[in-house]
């Protein structure tokens, strides 16, 4: 049984502690305080529940995958780890000195990976002094329900490092695609600019945000229109993405929308505040 550290119990790394667990890995769940890790307990504890409620999942599979989730407030415990997979804040310094601190407390065998849906590889490897043993597997939100994980490699991640993630992630009941170390990878290169422009058309005036999805569902065909989409993912990392899109392209083209810009600086994320594109009950 592969020991797994998920660093980070928000809405991206609840979802990768649940499924290491229900596929038979045992995890442990860290974020900075022990109240922050138990609330990604029972953000996976929800899920599964309705899981079973819907038949689609054994309650004693629920249950046996609950119990393999350990949650701690202490980021030595990550040196107990085979695998250590960092889901924390779409911010490149806190993801940096979270891999300085990670890189001093594991084995040097111990394989570091980061969910990073935009950020460079390459420059988190740089601050580690294993950067043969750093890798990106950016997992799609929400995590129990999405298949893709692209895995991303950095300058020096080696070939052991990239088939040992490429077999956890198979173990894990997800695909694998491998993908280059550019800016927003390939799936929020072209999600997120899409996103943005809706963002626009609203801020523009061309049309209420109820009416740009009611296009793009019944015109192209989406399962869910891009400011749904946006509220879901969090108007705050789309807006880090895109800001890390400009950065790293230094294009117009990706340059954030006002109306998004302002939105995040008022607090309205979507379904994590209650209140983005859409009003949510909390």
């Amino acid at each position: 049984m592969q020991a797994i550290f998920v660093a980070g119990a928000g809405q991206m790394g609840s979802g990768i502690a649940q499924v290491s667990a229900q596929t038979g890995h045992r995890v442990i769940l860290y974020d900075l305080t022990e109240e922050l890790a138990q609330r990604g307990f029972e953000t996976a504890r929800g899920f599964l529940q309705r899981a079973v409620s819907r038949g689609k999942l054994e309650a004693d599979d629920a249950q046996g995958a609950l119990e393999r989730i350990e949650l701690t407030a202490d980021l030595s415990r990550a040196k107990d780890a085979d695998f250590v997979i960092e889901a924390v804040i779409e911010d490149r310094d806190a993801k940096k000195d979270l891999f300085r601190r990670l890189d001093d407390i594991c084995p040097e065998e111990v394989i570091l990976a980061s969910n990073t849906s935009s950020l460079s590889v390459t420059e988190l490897a740089g601050v580690t002094s294993r950067p043969g043993n750093v890798i990106g597997t950016h997992f799609m939100n929400p995590v129990p329900l999405m298949k893709l994980v692209e895995v991303i490699r950095g300058l020096e991640t080696s070939d052991a490092t990239f088939q040992a993630a490429r077999r956890l992630i198979l173990a894990m009941g997800k695909e694998p695609v491998s993908v280059n170390d550019y800016p927003g990878f390939v799936i929020n290169r072209l999600l997120i600019p899409m996103i943005n422009e809706a963002i626009s058309c609203v801020h523009e005036g061309v049309a209420v945000p109820e009416d740009v999805d009611r296009i793009m569902t019944l015109g192209a065909n989406h399962p869910m229109g891009p400011l749904a989409l946006a509220d879901m993912i969090g108007l705050d990392v789309v807006l880090a993405v895109m800001r890390s899109l400009y950065e790293g392209f230094a294009d117009p083209r990706y340059r954030p929308s006002p109306r998004l810009v302002k939105m995040v600086e008022a607090g309205q994320l979507g379904r994590k505040t209650g209140s983005g594109f859409y009003q949510y009950g909390r």
